[in-house]
């Protein structure tokens, strides 16, 4: 074991309801994450919290010595924004230590009106480098949630910012960059950016050539499904490395999930602050405790600098629970009947029902109750589950009954574990969580007040209540232990002595009910002086300005750095964004007045010289030297990260907001522009109505993308690999040149493009064709209008350009557009997102 850490980060802890809080305290989470409400937060389909139940979380919490963290943390809309600032206040008036915020409007309307309110930047806002964390440090943030793909050496390099950052150390994996995924709203509606993913990325896809031959090697066929994270193998080199908080995904989880994983990695944390070897079985416990939670076995493949197939579930979604054993005996029983009454009434009816008795040999023990799940290996869909009927050790056989019968060697899991419930389930029947230890000092001096403090040194707070003078005994002279003992009865008080000093004079007496008595009124004091700090609070923070929607600026004081009233009428402007020299020229041959191309693509062939540069969505630190050489003073550049829009501004360049960096509300419109943004992208997830009340406030040009397919997931892993033959060297990869598409369940098939870098981004099953609606959106504010020409070749290219131009055209000559091209979509134009 090396030195012990002169400070362990942040255990952060999940909470999706009550319960699951109070198993988080339990557990020893030094904070938790929560959501006052259903409106506003990533995880909508969570129980959440009320005002009344958020209170009691965060007094319980702020007396256990807990952080309550309030999250904020979807794209707010500009009609929400009133509603979502009062929410903001609400759960700060009731306790919460700090807000979690994706929406840059929110946060930047926050830190106006209330710059007492601690914010902390989510991950949802797609952070991965020092430049972003650094520049979001300088607009107040406290504290950066880093995205889930970087690595050990990234991390310990953002954490000499000296910015605070957050980092999360176990639970699911989005296949996608968080923030930046459009899969869910553009198969259902249902948006992540809103707290309502459907997880698409959890489902069965077929990887086709550009032939439509298949290429999935057999048991592949979830390539989009990452298996969770668990960092207990790296969690003192996570440690090590600076980082503020270590965060524990999963809200949706319950309370035995949150029990189980926040203890063991409070074991584990501790044990590092002490610089002590686990004890013996301790670290077994731990990884057993964490396996027999929902899990889809574990990969650290980020924090080690990988990315590869070992960090894919690829043959399953679900809970894999962990490995115990495997089918040694199997016969079919004869079917059994059983009496079952329809749903809804009705006769009832006998059904026959199989019979299998199976014999299982055990690689690790299981318990009485635990479910287990026999998967067939002759045919794994046809799994079914049975429960352990007593406790068994490693070597053990035992029998059970199931539906059928499973071939000899089928697998054996834990899913779900009785000792698991039982655990938390006694958590969650202690009155108090978890107390907070104090420490006690007692003073029983003859003719002075009898005395008791309690303090908690390491937060500087003390109190101390006292009695009668202490009288010479009468009848039994008052012993120390005796003393110490009563004093330490804190009973249900939400304290436990730590240490104790007793300074007792020889010869006192003192009736045990008024040394219980200064006993409570210390208790009480201490209460008291724990929760003061958040008594003011409704007095400091309180409603603030309503936002103007649509009607300029969000505040009088606030103006852009470069405009002096909003950008509407003009002529419109026609742009192209496309992946090739030779497109380019067809593009500006087919009228296009501005040419965008992405930073790889500008890297090779002749280009234009006023081509504007299309900066990526995902920039780390080995992404700036090619990134950055595309940023040039007093030049055009569109940017897609935070990272490449700080560079840009102290560059003097003049950055677009690409749709990527969501924009929802005129209050993030008034931001960016102060800090410098020259012109918006309006994101994919908009509608022509909330165009309106956007470009209404714009001092700078709005565009539209209008035509082409939206990239949908940008995502670390190459989905190629899925195909079993990566050669890993990307550049020389070969199927990186093919027509890779997915082809989901319901027949749509959706390109694939892997980049030089081994990111894949996987694109829209429909592309999007809006120019019939170019009027309408330039009658909205909307001046520039592009075609994403990324999967088209130059001929294809100049067809959607010329549509573009032609209604233009038809706009201001009043004539009617032509008609949408077939298999294409409007996207969210008029139908918004959740």
């Amino acid at each position: 074991m090396a030195d012990p850490l002169r400070k362990a980060p942040e255990l952060l802890a999940p909470a999706g309801e009550p319960d699951a809080f109070h198993a988080a305290l339990a557990g020893g989470a030094d904070a938790i994450y929560c959501a006052l409400g259903n409106d506003f937060n990533a995880r909508r389909m969570a129980g959440n919290f009320t005002p009344e139940s958020f209170e009691r979380a965060c007094r319980a919490a702020h007396l256990a010595g807990a952080r309550v963290y309030a999250a904020i943390n979807i794209i707010i809309q500009n009609d929400e924004m009133e509603c979502a600032l009062e929410a903001a206040a609400l759960a700060w008036r009731l306790g919460a230590d700090a807000l979690i915020i994706q929406d840059w409007g929110l946060f930047f309307e926050v830190g106006r009106r209330w710059p007492e309110i601690e914010r902390h930047i989510s991950t949802q806002a797609n952070i991965h480098d020092a430049r972003a964390v650094r520049w979001c440090g300088e607009q107040g943030a406290a504290r950066v949630t880093l995205s889930r793909e970087l690595s050990l050496d990234e991390i310990a390099l953002i954490a000499r910012t000296g910015v605070e950052i957050e980092c999360f150390g176990h639970g699911a994996l989005c296949f996608c960059y968080s923030g930046i995924c459009l899969m869910s709203s553009f198969f259902g509606g249902r948006s992540a950016n809103r707290g309502i993913c459907a997880q698409p990325c959890r489902l069965p896809y077929e990887l086709l050539d550009g032939r439509g031959e298949p290429l999935l090697v057999s048991g592949r066929d979830r390539p989009l499904c990452p298996k969770d994270l668990c960092s207990l193998d790296d969690l003192e080199a996570l440690a090590r490395t600076g980082v503020g908080a270590l965060k524990v995904e999963g809200r949706m989880k319950a309370p035995d999930y949150v029990y189980a994983v926040i203890s063991a990695y409070r074991g584990a944390l501790d044990d590092l602050v002490a610089g002590r070897v686990p004890a013996p079985g301790a670290d077994a416990d731990r990884r057993r405790r964490l396996k027999r939670v929902f899990n889809r076995d574990f990969t650290d493949a980020y924090l080690k600098g990988g990315s590869g197939d070992e960090m894919m579930s690829y043959d399953r979604s679900n809970n894999r629970g962990e490995l115990v054993g495997s089918v040694v005996f199997s016969e079919q029983l004869e079917d059994e009947l059983r009496a079952t009454k329809p749903v809804g009434g009705g006769r009832t009816r006998l059904r026959r029902h199989g019979r299998a008795r199976l014999r299982v040999a055990l690689s690790a023990p299981v318990g009485a109750g635990d479910l287990l799940e026999i998967r067939p290996s002759s045919d794994p869909a046809q799994y079914f589950t049975v429960h352990a009927d007593r406790n068994a050790r490693v070597g053990d056989e035992i029998e059970c009954v199931g539906v059928r019968a499973a071939a000899i060697g089928s697998a054996v899991r834990v899913i779900r574990s009785q000792g698991a419930l039982d655990d938390a389930n006694r958590a969650l029947s202690r009155p108090i969580a978890r107390k907070r230890a104090v420490d006690v000092r007692i003073r029983a001096r003859l003719g002075e007040p009898f005395a008791v403090e309690l303090s908690c040194p390491e937060i500087g707070v003390a109190v101390s209540a006292q009695g009668r003078a202490v009288e010479a005994a009468r009848t039994k002279e008052l012993q120390e232990d005796e003393l110490v003992e009563h004093v330490c009865r804190m009973g249900s008080t939400p304290f436990e002595p730590r240490s104790v000093s007793c300074a007792l004079d020889s010869g006192c007496g003192m009736g045990f009910s008024a040394v219980h008595a200064v006993r409570a009124e210390a208790c009480a004091l201490l209460e008291q002086a724990l929760l003061a700090p958040y008594v003011t609070r409704g007095r400091s923070v309180t409603r603030g300005q309503v936002v103007c929607h649509g009607a300029g600026p969000v505040t009088n004081d606030l103006s852009p750095c470069h405009a002096a009233s909003p950008c509407h009428g003009g002529s419109s402007e026609i742009c192209a964004l496309v992946a090739c020299p030779e497109a380019a020229e067809a593009a500006r041959a087919a009228g296009a007045e501005r040419i965008y191309a992405a930073a790889d693509a500008l890297a090779e062939g002749a280009w234009p010289a006023d081509t504007i540069p299309w900066l990526d969505e995902v920039c780390r630190a080995a992404d700036h030297a090619r990134l950055d050489a595309c940023v040039i003073s007093g030049d055009a550049v569109a940017v897609g990260t935070i990272s490449e829009f700080a560079h840009a501004v102290r560059m003097g360049a003049l950055p677009e907001i690409r749709p990527c960096i969501p924009v929802h509300n005129t209050s993030s419109i008034a931001a960016f522009e102060h800090w410098g943004a020259r012109a918006f992208w309006l994101s994919h997830e908009i509608t022509l109505e909330q165009i309106k009340q956007l470009t209404a406030c714009a001092h700078v040009p709005v565009g539209a993308v209008v035509s082409g397919r939206v990239r949908v997931m940008t995502s670390e892993h190459c989905v190629l690999q899925a195909a079993g033959r990566c050669i890993h060297d990307c550049v020389r990869c070969t199927l990186r040149a093919d027509d890779i598409r997915l082809k989901n369940i319901d027949g749509r098939l959706l390109p694939v493009r892997t980049d030089p870098h081994g990111r894949s981004r996987i694109y829209s099953a429909w592309p999007l064709d809006m120019t019939p609606h170019i009027h309408e959106l330039s009658q909205a504010g909307v001046t520039r209008f592009m075609a994403d020409c990324t999967l088209l070749e130059p001929g294809r290219t100049a067809h959607a350009v010329a549509r573009i131009k032609q209604a233009c055209e038809a706009y201001r000559a009043g004539n009617r557009p032509a008609e949408k091209e077939p298999n294409t979509t409007s996207g969210h134009l008029f139908s918004g997102i959740g």
